[in-house]
């Protein structure tokens, strides 16, 4: 099992930053650990600093008032969340929740400002970490107004075999629930569209196992969006 040193020197926001440095940030954070359903914090919670991810998997979402879910982001080892209220001093803009038994890192906003401001390469990394998921939610958000259901599954299932580097078999990482929660859709619709791209021999589905048959029509799917 890695150690607190090697979890945050494999961690984006601080990779490549020399060790004196790494070794600093090492003395501001907080071990905290969560049991599976355990929030970690609540939209308009006071943003007092951000987490990685050490162990487990952490939900990012938004609720409505009757209960509805959308999710917005699911984070898994060595992925920071939360950082935004660090420069903003605001409240946090959504809700974590801890999927799994997970083991998490805290960096309180006062200390890890006091860093930044005498390691301006820390600073570089955090507005390319900051960066990085203003794309993600560009791309989110195109899916959710713009694609239909089908066509934000397949870009799903494209990204998976990218990031997982897999080839053509990849491995749902969450509930198929969960999916349809990431997706902007309800289980039964989302149900159906599996079915529906499993006939026409785009996809094999065992399971979380799926295997992606036509690629070619996959991404075709994705950007036109209607089977």
């Amino acid at each position: 099992m890695k150690n607190i040193l090697e979890i945050i020197a494999d961690t984006s926001l601080f990779n490549g930053l020399p060790e004196n440095q790494v070794k600093g940030i090492v003395r501001i954070a907080v071990e905290k650990r969560y049991g599976k359903g355990e929030i970690i914090f609540l939209e308009g919670d006071e943003g007092n600093g951000f987490y990685v991810v050490a162990d487990g998997k952490v939900k990012i979402f938004k609720a409505s008032i009757n209960g509805k879910e959308q999710i917005l982001h699911i984070y898994g080892p060595g992925n920071p969340f939360g950082e935004v209220p660090v420069f903003s001093g605001k409240e946090f803009p959504a809700n974590a929740q801890a999927m799994l038994k997970s083991h998490l890192l805290f960096f309180p906003r006062t200390a890890f400002v006091e860093l930044i401001t005498t390691n301006p390469s820390l600073a570089m990394n955090m507005l390319a970490v900051l960066s990085m998921r203003l794309r993600e939610f560009t791309v989110q958000i195109e899916n959710l107004s713009l694609k239909e259901v089908p066509g934000r599954l397949s870009s799903y299932l494209l990204y998976l075999a990218d990031e997982q580097k897999s080839g053509t078999n990849i491995f749902l990482p969450i509930s198929k629930g969960q999916l349809a929660s990431l997706l902007g859709t309800i289980p039964e619709t989302l149900s159906r569209i599996f079915t529906k791209m499993s006939s026409r021999n785009l996809i094999e589905i065992n399971g979380r196992k799926i295997k992606l048959l036509d690629r070619s029509s996959l991404e075709d799917l994705a950007e036109h969006g209607k089977l």
